[in-house]
């Protein structure tokens, strides 16, 4: 029985060696080796604590991490196989078999069934993880940890309990992709360019109170997800309707000019639900919907979902002003149709709709599908100094190519100038 056990895992181990170029094994090597040494096991195997400090796992995700790695051995000794194999599972296999290991992950009380409580304890560490926060209890994610859950399907029956499938959790990771990166990277030492772990930084105003910020942190970290790198150094308050007054002109007239083209709205309803969108392109005027498929929706409060486009259409972002025609309604919004948008705030900013739309997958993201926006904000994306320089770079290659396709076009008509200017 040892025999085929071991057989077994050279196997694997042969296998995993093959997912990796012999540079990289070599790397998996040396790291070995260091923790190893740390663990004092005579360079025979990693240790637990070891593990948990270098990769910044802790609490009960940590310790079912470990056993994952050390394939259930329960010995509490990571050889270097485990090591490849883990990497070579979580890292490098396709997407089926990497979510079936994090699937396995989650279930941290190795009962075979994911639970709601399984659950809220790994997003507990996640945001210990995030935010650094070592003496915070379970209570100040609460609020995060039950929208990010409500956003979830338990369709599994389990006796007493209900558990989340295997398709309910790939279903929602789809919607919460901050959560998925996360998850994603726990083979990786903590830093701040690991997966999952970036939170934008909030701007505003000194004399502003932050207490009447709908945007915290952890919404933040949420929306983000969805995010390239770039678009999640700093986000800056333009809007505001309590400091800046609820007018549509006054939006406008914020948003504008800032240099600033990506922009996140945050709304709280009358129901209190708090949701909104991202858009990518800034807030102009327009006569029909406009944008890209950059934008989406996201629920923040009492669920936490994102919804991308579908590519069932392309009605993305909506701006009109001044429109006299009912077929041009004056707002903002995104998705869906004209007079059933996904997300519609009227120009008079006081009333406003959400239906389920394609352009998104999108359900209604308030309890009622017309809605009376209490707090509307708008955060601008501050886009990264080496972005901005490649952006501008590009926009410069494209005027001089284009300087040239047009000397070359006169050239051939006999028209370009004599001189080299």
């Amino acid at each position: 029985m040892g025999n085929s056990n071991s057989s077994t895992v050279n196997h694997r181990f042969t296998s995993a060696c093959r997912a990796f170029t012999q540079r990289k094994l070599e790397d998996l090597k040396s790291l070995f080796v260091s923790l190893a040494s740390q663990s004092q096991s005579n360079d025979s195997y990693v240790s637990y604590p070891v593990f948990q400090e270098y990769f910044g796992l802790s609490g009960s995700l940590g310790e079912r991490m470990f056993d994952m790695v050390t394939q259930h051995r329960k010995d509490g000794k990571l050889t270097y196989e485990d090591l490849v194999i883990a990497k070579a599972t979580y890292e490098k296999g396709t997407d089926d078999e990497i979510a079936e290991f994090i699937y396995q992950t989650l279930d941290v009380n190795a009962n075979g069934v994911l639970t709601r409580s399984d659950l809220e304890l790994v997003l507990v560490v996640v945001f210990k993880s995030v935010f650094s926060t070592t003496e915070s209890s379970t209570s100040d994610y609460k609020e995060m940890v039950d929208a990010l859950l409500n956003a979830a399907s338990f369709s599994k029956s389990t006796g007493d309990d209900k558990g989340m499938s295997f398709e309910d959790f790939r279903s929602w990771c789809s919607h919460v992709p901050t959560v998925r990166k996360f998850l994603g990277s726990l083979l990786t030492p903590p830093s701040p360019a690991r997966p999952g772990y970036q939170v934008p930084h909030l701007l505003y105003e000194d004399s502003v109170d932050s207490n009447i910020l709908l945007l915290k942190k952890e919404y933040a970290w949420h929306i983000g997800g969805a995010l390239p790198h770039h678009e999640l150094e700093e986000w800056k308050l333009l809007y505001h309707s309590s400091l800046h007054g609820q007018s549509f002109n006054t939006f406008l007239g914020h948003t504008s000019n800032t240099g600033m083209s990506a922009s996140v709205l945050v709304i709280k309803d009358r129901e209190g639900c708090v949701y909104g969108g991202y858009a990518s392109q800034p807030w102009e005027r327009h006569s029909d919907f406009y944008g890209d498929m950059k934008s989406f929706l996201f629920q923040l409060n009492p669920e936490a979902s994102i919804f991308r486009p579908t590519g069932a259409n392309t009605n993305i972002q909506w701006c009109a002003t001044n429109f006299t025609s009912e077929n041009i309604p004056n707002g903002i919004g995104f998705g869906g149709k004209i007079n059933h948008f996904g997300l519609f705030i009227s120009s008079s900013f006081d009333q406003g709709q959400t239906f389920s739309c394609t352009t998104f997958g999108s359900p209604s993201l308030s309890k009622t599908s017309r809605i009376q926006p209490e707090v509307i904000e708008c955060w601008g994306i501050v886009q990264a100094s080496n972005e901005l320089d490649t952006q501008h770079n590009a926009i410069k290659g494209t005027v001089l190519e284009r300087f040239k396709e047009d000397r070359n076009m006169l050239k051939l008509v006999g028209m370009a100038s004599n001189s080299n200017e």
